[in-house]
């Protein structure tokens, strides 16, 4: 009895080590990422009390078609955490460190220019969209300042993956929330017009995300540069050091990385439009299911996060045991708090639905059943986004894309809008086929990770990709 309990307590006592350090990791940036969120909550607050529903209509579709944009630069940023947690468990780390957040802030700036002009021409072709004329013209304006805040958040996002790779997440979770209160005083300020400050309307609230995320940019390189915590990496005499391999390094992985998020997003904004063709009740009720869906996948998130620092950390240490540890504790831990939002969603449908709609009995019955779905959908969702994280920590993104590809666009929209229509099966069916595309992504992209993880040399490498 002996020898069996005494390596299970063992085994216990190394991943309690493990689970306690990923969530070090992944609570911060699990707030931060909450800081976001609630900047567009606060944005829509704003509009809609102080303006009315036809301005926060233009505010939410051109905040929807700019956060698709921006996807591609946020998530090809996200890389470069890892690349600076494996070098910095390497010999010569703070050189190499240096190098990767200087060329980091150099790709920002390049996304910035290719992202922020792809949406200038999608703002001056709104029309495709077939709004009203008010609209069009409304969402015009307010995307095209949206479209120059780009260069600050992608700075921003650039410098905080230096904090986050050397594990200080807690320095962009303070600034992103410090930035809501921002937000929040200039969307009044502008909106409404205070003091010396012009009344600008709806181009006061996206001013007003121009200047947070200034402030969000300032306020990071700031704390980087006069940080103690930092010097190490950031000494003058590493500026003469080229970083022209580091960018490259970045783009080749940021850039998959990048459509990786950038077809997530889309997938889930074309669900949207597919619901809208079926009905107003359709479309409200699953407004409601996604928006519940949506907090604990940002949970997930912060997780997968701290599963790509920890498996390139021991990447650099050359450590597959490491590796292993890292995903799997990355992995229990998602499907752990999926799993409780998985059995709060089923049980408790019908209430959680009263938190946001009482009064239209039809979009409280769609939705109920939609949050049904919502649960079953938990624990595939949970899975692929971790399994993505531990893929980026190993730098294998190239195969991941074209699985995500595959996994959304060939067989999740398709399915849903044949669920939909021809099998008549109205909302519901359109959420099977994301469940669908969520669960083979799940099991692909977690079979992908565990695969890489056992190819690993023992050195600083993994095996080249060769499938």
């Amino acid at each position: 009895m002996f020898r069996v309990q005494r390596p299970l307590s063992s085994l216990f006592l190394i991943y309690r080590a493990e689970f306690a350090d990923t969530l070090r990791l992944s609570i911060p940036i699990i707030i931060a990422q909450l800081g976001v969120v609630l900047m567009g909550v606060t944005d829509n607050l704003f509009v809609g009390r102080l303006l009315g529903a036809l301005p926060l209509g233009a505010a939410g579709l051109a905040n929807s078609l700019s956060f698709l944009m921006s996807s591609i630069g946020v998530g090809g940023l996200t890389v470069v955490a890892a690349l600076v947690s494996k070098a910095n468990n390497q010999s010569g780390g703070p050189a190499a460190v240096n190098r990767l957040f200087r060329a980091g802030l150099r790709v920002a700036l390049l996304l910035s220019v290719l992202v922020g002009g792809l949406s200038v021409l999608l703002a001056y072709n709104f029309s495709l969209f077939g709004q009203t004329p008010e609209v069009t013209r409304l969402a015009r304006n307010f995307m095209l300042i949206l479209s120059v805040s780009l260069f600050p958040l992608l700075v921003f996002v650039a410098a905080r993956q230096l904090c986050d790779g050397l594990r200080y997440p807690r320095v962009a979770m303070a600034i992103t929330l410090s930035a809501l209160g921002v937000n929040a005083l200039f969307n009044y300020v502008f909106i409404k017009g205070v003091g010396p400050f012009p009344a600008l309307g709806l181009m006061g609230s996206a001013t007003a995300t121009l200047l947070s995320r200034v402030f969000m940019a300032g306020a990071m390189l700031v704390y980087v540069y006069q940080a103690p915590n930092f010097r190490a990496y950031l000494k003058k005499e590493f500026n003469s050091l080229p970083i022209t391999a580091e960018a490259w390094t970045i783009l080749r992985l940021g850039i998959p990385g990048g459509l990786t998020f950038f077809f997530e997003v889309a997938t889930f904004s074309l669900a949207v439009v597919i619901v809208g063709w079926l009905g107003e009740a359709q479309l409200a009720a699953h407004q409601i299911a996604i928006n519940m869906a949506s907090v604990t996948y940002m949970m997930a998130t912060g997780i997968s996060s701290a599963a790509a620092i920890r498996v390139s950390a021991a990447v650099g240490q050359a450590s597959r045991d490491g590796i292993w540890r890292a995903g799997i504790a990355a992995f229990l831990l998602s499907v752990s708090f999926m799993s409780i939002t998985a059995l709060v969603f089923l049980t408790a449908s019908d209430w959680l639905v009263t938190l946001y709609i009482r009064d239209n009995p039809q979009v409280m019955a769609i939705a109920a059943s939609l949050v049904i779905m919502a649960g079953f959908f938990q624990l595939s969702d949970g899975v692929q986004v971790v399994a993505l994280g531990g893929l980026r920590g190993l730098s294998d993104v190239n195969v991941p894309t074209l699985i995500t590809l595959f996994s959304y666009w060939i067989v999740a929209l398709p399915l849903s809008y044949v669920l939909a229509f021809p099998f008549g099966m109205d909302a519901v069916g359109v959420w099977i086929g994301l469940l669908a595309g969520l669960s083979i992504a799940a099991v692909l992209l977690t079979w992908r990770f565990f695969r890489r993880a056992s190819l690993f040399l023992g050195n600083s490498n993994p095996k080249p990709q060769t499938s």
